[in-house]
């Protein structure tokens, strides 16, 4: 598709046996359960954009970051060509509960058997089996 994919951020937030997701609130995935995340802003480091994004769909602080997994994302939406380079980022659980805010409708905890039964980002459900398969309850 392009040449050049834009940047795009991801955080994995783990607590205990949960993970954070957000509903989004805005196409192209509307309605659907992801890691908080978004583009990369001219002059942004993707830990930087990686920490806005969770602050300005949840109201959370990332705690230390650690480079999860790389997707290169390609589709068609709406008629129009989306191609990105997702950088997943995971981080665990420093405190205060999320609020949902920006094109977020929804923020929680959820545990890996709550996502089998939700419209949850296929990428999203192969990263929270990476993290949280290992987890005990």
């Amino acid at each position: 598709m392009l040449k050049n994919p834009s940047p795009a951020v991801s955080i994995a937030m783990i607590r205990g046996t949960r993970i954070l997701l957000v509903r989004r609130a805005r196409a192209p995935s509307l309605g659907l359960y992801a890691f908080p995340g978004g583009r990369v802003e001219a002059g942004e480091t993707s830990e930087h954009a990686a920490r806005r994004e969770l602050m300005e769909e949840t109201g959370l602080v990332a705690g230390e970051l650690e480079l999860h997994r790389e997707f290169h994302v390609e589709h068609e939406a709406g008629g129009a060509p989306i191609d990105f380079t997702l950088r997943v980022f995971s981080t665990t659980w420093q405190g205060d509960e999320p609020v949902a805010d920006d094109d977020a409708s929804e923020a929680g905890w959820f545990t890996l058997d709550q996502m089998e039964t939700m419209p949850v980002i296929a990428s999203v459900m192969e990263v929270a089996y990476d993290l949280l398969s290992s987890q005990t309850s």
